[in-house]
């Protein structure tokens, strides 16, 4: 903050009446007359709007002090000095010129100066002093900002890491009670799959318990003993289809991809499903006039179809429309929180005119289990077979319903030119002729139960097996010529080494020795296949198994 010393005007003047002239000149303006250089000095260091003084006042004067100020100004401050000079014809002597450069800011008037220039030069002056003072002000406020800077960042960090603290313990206290909401809901649905399980299953063994029960009977009749084996039969093909089911929905199934004709396959589902929902149920196929290809694993299409038709009948109560709808789109629709993607695929839908689903029920549609039907009308599994090969198979599935007006479901199916067409069309293989008997089977597998019945298998077929526990065992028994055996029988999961790798190291080593795999189930070939290997799926018959041992071996004869 400037003062009133800071605005005054200075006056050198010491001969005659130079100084009471101008001072009278300046009229108003805060004045101070200086005697002599020294108090000119002092008063400069008091503070000064503007120096006036007269050249013949510097001759011969010390003005080491007030020019010492001069360059001792603080940056912002050039105080403007007017010189008023004598009128000369000969040039300024070298002392004199020397005197004047150095008071540094100077304006030089030359006498007789009148009245008006001498107001105006100072008042140039004293407004070019007023900016100087202006700057100083926002030196100052900038110092002064700077001096508290460091304080307020303080201050201002503190406070953020207060809010950060706060917002990371909401963070953490967010996540946790997410993670037991979703602790709940997984042991929710553990619950409701392992219960579903735990009931079917229980079922099944039901009939499989009280079936040999009653074979364990004495006397039992030929009619009867048929008739109970034949409900143990029936019952481990619906086991099997249970566990068929669940993979499914897991996605660990072991697929089989080949293209096909969508809608050829579509309208072939719908002769096989026309008997299954009855006569007065009138199934209406549109396909488009040009073929749709897709690749996927036409059984379990097929299942699904048939899953979402039988699904359509119930809901119609064996009467109404059910049409299945083929056609190509370009993009997948954003479902269950994922984003739609772009993208070739084939729309297969399967459209029924019965009750429909009720809205709080259409996000649990999928699960395993459940159902909304009557207890002893399904299992609740239909619809996560057709997720989990949707899924599986790169696809999706949607649903659309409106309680009363029925249902629409939309299976997505990534869409091919076509082009492996003609192979899989090709003449499928053959069965072969009856395998001779006596051939030497290495048997692997590590459960010990299930290898004693497979080898029991294989020798009521008249072959000679021989059992391995584990793919370490099998590659020591085999050796370096393969043992004089004529093929290898191996489960896929086994401790250590597992029979898929087994079954590649073989095939490197024994180009010609065939290999059949077995498994029940197996996330490497869910996950990557069979590598062109037989695969016979658990649990299999003694038919099945000499069948694909037989066509294994006249294969790798051929």
């Amino acid at each position: 903050m400037s003062s009133h010393l800071d605005h005054r005007v200075l006056v050198l003047a010491p001969r005659g009446r130079d100084a009471a002239v101008i001072a009278s000149t300046l009229g108003d303006l805060p004045i101070h007359i200086c005697p002599d250089v020294a108090e000119l000095e002092l008063q400069v260091r008091e503070g000064a709007g503007t120096v006036v003084v007269t050249e013949e006042a510097l001759v011969g004067q010390s003005l080491t002090g007030i020019t010492q100020w001069l360059e001792d100004q603080p940056p912002w401050s050039d105080l403007p000095v007017i010189v008023l000079a004598a009128q000369r014809i000969a040039p300024r002597p070298a002392a004199a010129q020397k005197a004047l450069a150095d008071l540094g800011n100077i304006v030089i008037l030359e006498r007789p100066v009148n009245s008006e220039t001498l107001q105006r030069g100072v008042a140039s002056a004293l407004r070019a002093r007023r900016r100087q003072y202006v700057a100083r002000e926002h030196l100052e406020e900038r110092r002064q900002f700077a001096s508290t800077l460091e304080a307020r960042i303080e201050a201002r960090t503190a406070e953020l890491a207060k809010a950060n603290a706060d917002l990371v313990r909401e963070i953490e206290d967010k996540e946790r009670m997410q993670s037991v909401l979703v602790q709940s809901q997984k042991m929710e649905a553990v619950g409701q799959l392992t219960g579903g399980v735990a009931h079917d299953f229980n079922n099944i063994l039901t009939i499989i318990r009280s079936s040999v029960d009653f074979l364990g009977q004495e006397g039992l009749s030929s009619v009867r003993r048929a008739r109970y084996v034949e409900a143990i039969s029936q019952t481990v093909d619906r086991a099997a289809k249970l566990t068929g089911q669940l993979l499914a929905f897991a996605r660990r199934q072991a697929l089989v991809p080949v293209e096909f004709d969508v809608g050829a396959q579509v309208e072939s589902v719908a002769d096989l499903v026309r008997p299954l929902v009855g006569a007065r149920i009138d199934i209406r196929v549109e396909t488009p006039a040009t073929p749709c290809f897709a690749t996927a694993d036409v059984n379990q299409f097929e299942t699904a179809l048939i899953n979402l038709a039988v699904n359509g009948r119930d809901a119609m109560q064996g009467e109404g429309v059910l049409i299945l709808r083929v056609a190509a789109v370009d993009s997948l629709p954003s479902v269950r929180g994922h984003a739609g993607s772009r993208g070739a695929f084939v729309a297969i839908t399967v459209e029924d005119s019965g009750c429909g689903i009720p809205q709080d029920q259409l996000a649990s549609i999928f699960e395993p289990f459940f159902t909304t039907k009557d207890v002893g009308r399904g299992t609740g599994l239909g619809l996560s077979q057709v997720f989990g090969f949707a899924k599986q198979s790169g696809g999706e599935i949607t649903v659309r319903s409106e309680e009363g007006h029925g249902a629409s479901f939309q299976l997505f199916l990534p869409r091919t030119s076509g082009g492996d067409m003609e192979a899989n069309l090709s003449p499928g293989r053959t069965h072969p002729e009856p395998a001779h008997r006596g051939l030497r089977v290495l048997v692997v597998e590590d459960n010990e139960a299930v290898g004693q019945f497979a080898v029991e298998m294989l020798s009521d077929l008249g072959h000679q097996p021989v059992r391995a526990a584990n793919a370490q065992e099998a590659l020591a028994i085999l050796g370096e010529d393969g043992g004089g055996f004529d093929a290898v029988f191996s489960d896929v999961m086994m401790p250590g080494m597992n029979g898929l790798a087994m079954a590649e190291i073989l095939r490197e080593r024994f180009a010609s020795l065939p290999v059949l795999l077995t498994s029940g189930y197996s996330h490497v070939i869910a996950q990557e296949g069979a590598h062109g290997f037989e695969l016979l799926k658990k649990p299999y018959s003694v038919e099945a198994l000499a069948q694909r041992l037989q066509e294994v071996v006249s294969v790798r004869a051929q």
